[in-house]
């Protein structure tokens, strides 16, 4: 894993703080690299659904944040990027202490930037399960 600027790592964190979604949820950041960044959180009833497991709305916004971060690592300064189009496969419940997403730059571009995002569950005892992955895409756009 390649490291990036303090310059890039700050303005992702400036930029997470912003983010009222993740703020609610109770996201953090749990490492930033070069093409890869990692968020976390820890859910809480009010993120439940019916079944008593973490809704999916609440582990597609964690995914999409995480890739979008992911793709932010690889643009140059004075950019940020939005989501263009993001598809999630939920593959089990999301139930566990903790969801670990991990977005990952699969092809950086010029205009267009491709991710990929798994989510793990961990229980108590630090096992994990994945249990989502996403695929996105994310445009380039002038920081505001």
């Amino acid at each position: 894993m390649h490291k990036i600027s303090s310059l890039i790592s700050q303005q992702i964190q400036d930029s997470f703080a912003r983010q009222g979604m993740m703020q609610s949820l109770g996201a953090q950041i749990e490492r930033i690299a070069s093409g890869e960044v990692v968020l976390s959180l820890r859910p809480n009833p009010e993120m439940s659904q019916q079944h008593g497991v973490v809704h999916a709305g609440a582990t597609f916004a964690l995914g999409d944040s995480a890739s979008g971060y992911a793709a932010l690592t690889q643009m140059p300064a004075g950019k940020e990027v939005m989501t263009v189009e993001m598809k999630i496969n939920l593959l089990d419940p999301a139930a566990g202490a903790r969801l670990i997403a991990t977005g990952r730059v699969v092809k950086p571009g010029k205009r267009l930037v491709i991710t990929r995002c798994d989510i793990e569950a961990e229980a108590e005892d630090g096992t994990r399960k994945l249990v989502a992955i996403l695929q996105g895409t994310m445009i380039p756009v002038e920081a505001t």
